[in-house]
């Protein structure tokens, strides 16, 4: 197995900065229907614009309903099916693109479905899954697959497992699995009172 730990400036919290999105799973090793449950309940509790929660996922797990995943499977690009595969578990998130109280525009919503997805990451990291958020997929065959309503607009998908060894890859695949884990410069993307200047 591959660990890749985040080299941070400062010290951050461990489920941080030990969560990575790895590629390899282990498709014959089921994901508990607690710990699903445990992943979506951690996404519910992300915060919202006015409470709205505009996140919705859907889940697919290959042995609770292996038609409707395999269904999932089909919407995956080419290039990501070829690991996305190896997950037994798929989740897609899809933003509300209006408020549900009035109506209106919610031009938050998006951002509000990422913090779900993000909680969703970490709560499987702490349960000793990976997960992996992709955006190589079909989104308008996602929503007619699974009858989608039109308000909402398809995010990301996340393949949730266990990690299983490198050797489940092929090509390319298996390269980006071991290359180390890279962020830009801090200053370079948080600023300390002005735009551009660097926060350290």
């Amino acid at each position: 197995m591959i660990n890749k730990f985040a080299e941070s400036i400062y010290p951050i919290n461990d489920l941080i900065a030990k969560r990575w999105s790895p590629r390899a799973f282990d498709i014959n090793k089921v994901v508990s229907r607690k710990d699903i449950i445990s992943i979506c309940e951690a996404g519910r509790w992300a915060p919202s614009c006015y409470g709205d929660e505009p996140w919705r996922f859907i889940v697919w797990d290959i042995y609770h309903d292996s038609e409707s995943y395999y269904n999932a499977l089909d919407c995956i690009g080419e290039w990501n099916k070829k690991w996305v595969c190896t997950a037994p578990v798929i989740i897609a998130s899809f933003a509300d693109n209006s408020f549900r109280k009035n109506g209106d525009l919610n031009r938050w919503g998006q951002h509000d479905t990422g913090l779900a997805t993000q909680n969703i990451l970490l709560q499987a990291f702490s349960l000793g899954l990976v997960a992996h958020p992709l955006g190589g997929f079909d989104s308008k065959k996602i929503k007619e697959h699974f009858s989608v309503e039109d308000r909402f607009t398809p995010m990301t998908c996340v393949a949730i497992g266990y990690q299983a060894d490198i050797d489940v890859l092929n090509g390319e695949h298996a390269e980006q699995e071991s290359k180390p884990r890279f962020r830009r410069p801090l200053g370079e993307t948080f600023f300390d009172g002005t735009w551009k200047k660097p926060i350290y």
